[in-house]
Parts: C-alpha cells; sequence; structure tokens
C-alpha cells in the first residue's frame, strides 16, 4: 500500500504529515509505504491513499488515489480516526 503526504510546496508541511501518518500506521500495526510531495507531483503519482488538507483536495480530484482529509497535519488523533476509517 503507498500513501502519499501532500502539501502545497511537498517540503516542510507534508514532511511533518508524513511523520505523523508513519507513527500512526505503526501504532496501527499497518505497513505502507509512505511519502511526502507537493500537490502538483502527487496528481501524477500512482498510490492508494493521499492524506492532505481540503483546500488541497480540489486539486486531487480526478486522482485514483482515495483523498482522506486532514484539518491538523500535528493532531495524531485526527490522523488515526482518517486513517483507520479508510484502512479499515
Amino acid at each position: 500500500m503507498k500513501i502519499l503526504c501532500v502539501c502545497g510546496l511537498g517540503q516542510g508541511t507534508s514532511l511533518i504529515l508524513r511523520m505523523t501518518v508513519e507513527e500512526v500506521l505503526q501504532e496501527l500495526g499497518v505497513s505502507a509505504d509512505v511519502e511526502h510531495t507537493d500537490v502538483s507531483t502527487a496528481s501524477s503519482m500512482n498510490a492508494d491513499y493521499i492524506v492532505t488538507s481540503q483546500e488541497l483536495s480540489a486539486s486531487l480530484q480526478g486522482v485514483r488515489a482515495k483523498v482522506m482529509i486532514v484539518n491538523n497535519y500535528f493532531d495524531k488523533n485526527e490522523i488515526q480516526t482518517a486513517l483507520s476509517s479508510h484502512l479499515g
């Protein structure tokens, strides 16, 4: 399974989101390839899931991946809820 963590420029915020997603996945016992990138690159990458903000999700319409919306990239509980609801 491949998960992309997406922000506008693909540097700072998406890296923080990636680290939080990896931490939550480890706690859930779920194995995944997690990468961080910018919104433009993400729309052309092959992934199963994309984790991003509500604002950026509009730029990802039409992608094959399931888009998960999170409001706070630092909130482990919110990210865990989003991942748990989408990953089963």
